[in-house]
């Protein structure tokens, strides 16, 4: 596997925009499309990447990077984590998830995190048994109706 990631231009977007998750996922993330118009609004917080294996595109991933998580509580509560996780339907189960998580654990490590945020729909189709196999643990918080998880980087293998 020669997975890497891949920051997205003119050039590769229209591949980006074709990634498809599996029908019974579709519920539990946005479409890519939907991603890229919250990484142009988010700006310097949102990182958006392809996954690629060789030149095929695989998937797409959107981190978020040092958002105040809830500044009238606990103004100095940055959080970083992966917010957008989509590996098309045809790719799946092949470790390009995994992989993911990693490369947003690396980058949050690079930027001096040792904690990656995520959050996920409870359900029988949703991912929370993918993160939760990853290490990640449930903080008790919910946001958007969906569960917060995080994974110590520090621990993490």
């Amino acid at each position: 596997m020669t997975v890497r990631l891949a920051m997205i231009t003119p050039d590769n977007v229209e591949a980006a925009l074709r990634i498809r998750v599996r029908p019974e996922q579709q519920r539990h993330v946005e479409p890519v499309a939907v991603s890229l118009a919250e990484a142009y609004a988010w700006g310097d917080t949102a990182w958006p990447r392809l996954i690629l294996d060789g030149d095929r595109t695989v998937g797409f991933l959107m981190a978020f990077i040092g958002i105040p998580w809830n500044p009238a509580v606990d103004p100095g509560d940055r959080r970083s984590g992966l917010w957008r996780l989509n590996i098309a339907a045809d790719e799946q189960s092949r470790g390009y998830g995994r992989f993911a998580v990693g490369a947003v654990g690396e980058e949050i490590g690079r930027r001096g995190g040792d904690r990656l945020f995520t959050t996920w729909e409870q359900g029988e189709s949703g991912p929370g048994a993918f993160y939760t196999k990853l290490g990640f643990r449930s903080t008790g918080e919910t946001s958007g109706g969906q569960t917060v998880g995080v994974l110590d980087l520090t621990h993490a293998s």
